[in-house]
């Protein structure tokens, strides 16, 4: 893999404007290698009001096309889960712990690899910015990958997922740590995929509770 740069990523990042502003300036991100292979920057969907925020890992290759978060199998499979967790999707804020996607090239295939720990930090300024734009009542981490931004340290998702904890940073943010919604995708058998399920809906029905 080639050395991840970092030529000061918080550079990048606008002190003023909102999450509008940071929109417009993530496409000049160079925080990482990343964007040299990507077709552009997936950066965020939903409202600057948004009382819970989502934060995944990285976006896939679907999203990577569209340049929208969650809108591949597993962004309908959020939100089917979101839905039966009675959380409109189009009141909470979705974004990744990391804005391209990183992938390997097999043929004509993108297939995807999983963001290092120097992209997760190149991308933490861009994360923090969003946190402090939307001050969300509670943050869901999807994924290992989000946890580790949001908490500043690796967690098992087994053994934290579905408690109400405190995010890093801004300080008395709610969190809650679930899984990624793709991990119920390569579940083979139906009844492990519905048992899945309704463990994620669970999870996302507690981090409701926190804003009701």
């Amino acid at each position: 893999m080639p050395e991840i740069e970092r030529p000061g990523a918080q550079s990048w990042v606008p002190s003023a404007g909102g999450v509008r502003a940071l929109r417009r300036a993530a496409d000049a991100c160079r925080g990482c290698e990343l964007w040299r292979d990507a077709t552009q920057v997936v950066f965020s969907d939903g409202p600057a009001s948004a009382r819970i925020m989502l934060v995944g890992e990285q976006p896939g290759d679907h999203e990577d096309v569209e340049g929208r978060p969650f809108i591949g199998p597993a962004g309908r499979l959020l939100s089917e889960a979101l839905d039966a967790a009675g959380i409109e999707r189009s009141k909470v804020y979705l974004t990744n712990a990391v804005k391209h996607f990183r992938f390997e090239r097999r043929g004509k295939r993108r297939i995807h690899e999983k963001p290092a720990v120097g992209h997760i930090d190149a991308c933490r300024p861009w994360l923090d910015a969003e946190l402090g734009a939307v001050r969300p009542d509670v943050v869901v981490a999807l994924g290992a990958t989000a946890a580790r931004a949001l908490l500043r340290r690796t967690v098992r998702i087994g053994e934290v997922r579905g408690t109400v904890m405190e995010a890093a940073d801004p300080a008395g943010t709610a969190l809650v740590v679930t899984v990624h919604p793709s991990s119920l995708l390569r579940l083979r058998g139906r009844p492990e995929r519905e048992t899945a399920f309704r463990a994620l809906v669970a999870d996302l029905q507690r981090a409701g509770e926190v804003v009701a």
